[in-house]
């Protein structure tokens, strides 16, 4: 019925609803009806006394609060406090596996490592997403002779035109666009342009192998089309001949997001992950934690694990950065928790960021990239940069070269992040029998107590391994991952 995650919490987490005048530990009674996943006073607060789960501060109570009341958004507001960072503090050696794992991956001849095998049409700007996606559809239903073959996809996006300077926002676009021409889950990459824009050709695809078509140069949008299509056909032979065979899970690159979130989800399937997270690092591989404005908040905690105090200041550099991002505009990070996520018991930022950061284990901070930046294999626990918008900051992962993600939700989110398969994790039951063609996983059994978060995180492990080696997700089935890609722009427009 209720759950205390701390002995120091100040309020118990309602694992189902509550009806007024139930009765709790100590004989506790409710004064009104907590709906699950809210929270419940366990004595009385004064107000603008903070208020304590995970045993860390969510926030300051607005109002007198007493003894079995509701908190929530009602009498508990955003708590101003000094952050103690202690910078690398609580940073422990890795206890590596003797004998790590593997995958079954497919080996480019570059060196990188794939988990799927397509062929990728890149948009350069808003102008060629028509021809992209018509590039893309001309192969649906026409692959079934190269069962190798997972997919032409067309990859577009609203921006890439515009003012051409060197600011945050146009290196952010490029960024991302050259991370997904580069990506080892594509064996091919076509990019498709008008032949104007700012993101030109010739920028995005660089050195990179693959082929650049622009509309203005072919003469217009049906030669290009075509042009595109004879391309793609001639190489379908040689794409499709490839073999999985056993890869170290040293090169394996994870992606986190969480999306959908309630007052569970931090006590069920994110620390679920985070312990596949923690298997995952021992074994050589990379995670890639994100979701900057869903950190707000929780830093310390992951400044206190970074490998040195360097890696911790990039981590609080960025968080200023989003400070001073939304002043001017005005608007606070505690806007972040949406209808949904209040709805499902979130009251704070500060608390929905303590939970979101349980995906990320107990490992080792090792790194803080910039959005979209690439990661190397063998990194261990590393934190991009990215808003909490989960296209955006899934975007940026894969084009950092994520190649599987795993993605929780308890409210219910349906997503896919094409080329890298994504993993979908219910933090409770009732949201895995409620949407059971969208969950891959049932997380909810450790709230239902019939197993550990030990358990659930060995399965996600072992799921996150056969994913890689080939086996489908529910999204990938469903056809989602394509709509998904969106790139950040900064970029001012004139």
């Amino acid at each position: 019925m209720i759950t205390l995650l701390h002995p120091s919490d100040d309020v118990w987490i309602a694992l189902s609803d509550l009806a007024q005048g139930a009765t709790l530990e100590g004989g506790l009674v409710t004064t009104g009806p907590i709906p699950s996943g809210h929270k419940v006073a366990r004595h009385a607060l004064k107000q603008g006394a903070f208020v304590h789960r995970y045993s860390q501060i969510i926030g300051v109570a607005t109002q007198d609060i007493q003894p079995g009341d509701h908190v929530h958004v009602h009498n508990l507001g955003m708590a101003e406090f000094e952050r103690d960072y202690a910078f690398g503090t609580q940073a422990k050696a890795t206890d590596f596996v003797a004998n790590p794992g593997t995958f079954m991956g497919i080996h480019r001849a570059n060196g990188k490592v794939a988990t799927r095998n397509y062929i990728g049409v890149v948009s350069s700007v808003n102008c060629s997403a028509t021809a992209a996606k018509q590039i893309a559809r001309h192969f649906e239903g026409k692959l079934d002779a190269y069962p190798h073959v997972d997919g032409v996809l067309a990859l577009t996006h609203k921006s890439g035109c515009g003012l051409d300077t060197p600011i945050e926002g146009v290196d952010m676009l490029k960024r991302a666009l050259k991370g997904y021409v580069d990506h080892p889950n594509f064996a091919h990459i076509i990019v498709v342009g008008l032949g104007c824009e700012i993101a030109n050709l010739g920028d995005i695809l660089g050195g990179s192998p693959g082929d650049s078509m622009s509309i203005q140069a072919l003469g217009g949008t049906q030669k290009l089309v075509t042009k595109a299509i004879e391309r793609i056909t001639s190489l379908l032979p040689v794409i499709n001949d490839v073999q999985r065979e056993p890869v170290p899970l040293r090169e394996l690159k994870l992606a986190m997001q969480c999306g959908g979130s309630s007052g569970v989800s931090g006590i069920s399937c994110n620390p679920a992950l985070g312990y596949a997270v923690d298997l995952l690092v021992r074994h050589g591989g990379t995670a890639i934690l994100s979701e900057t404005t869903e950190t707000y908040g929780a830093e310390h905690i992951l400044t206190a694990r970074a490998v040195n105090a360097e890696v911790g200041r990039k981590l609080v550099d960025r968080i200023q950065w989003w400070e001073d991002f939304v002043k001017p505009r005005g608007l606070v990070i505690n806007n972040n928790p949406s209808p949904g996520n209040k709805a499902g018991g979130l009251s704070t930022i500060i608390e929905k960021s303590l939970g979101s950061i349980a995906k990320g284990g107990t490992s080792n901070l090792n790194e803080v990239y910039l959005y979209a930046e690439p990661v190397e294999p063998g990194r261990g626990l590393v934190f991009m940069d990215a808003p909490s918008f989960d296209p955006v900051g899934a975007t940026a992962q894969v084009a950092g070269g994520a190649t599987v993600m795993v993605f929780t939700t308890d409210r219910g989110s349906a997503f896919g992040c094409k080329p890298a398969p994504s993993i979908k994790l219910a933090g409770s039951t009732q949201l895995y029998q409620r949407m059971p063609d969208d969950m891959d996983i049932n997380a909810g059994t450790i709230l239902d107590g019939s197993e550990t978060i030990e358990q659930v995180g060995t399965r996600i492990f072992e799921r996150i391994v056969a994913v890689a080696s080939g086996e489908r997700t529910l999204s990938e089935q469903m056809g989602y991952g394509e709509e998904e890609f969106c790139p950040w722009d900064l970029g001012v427009m004139l």
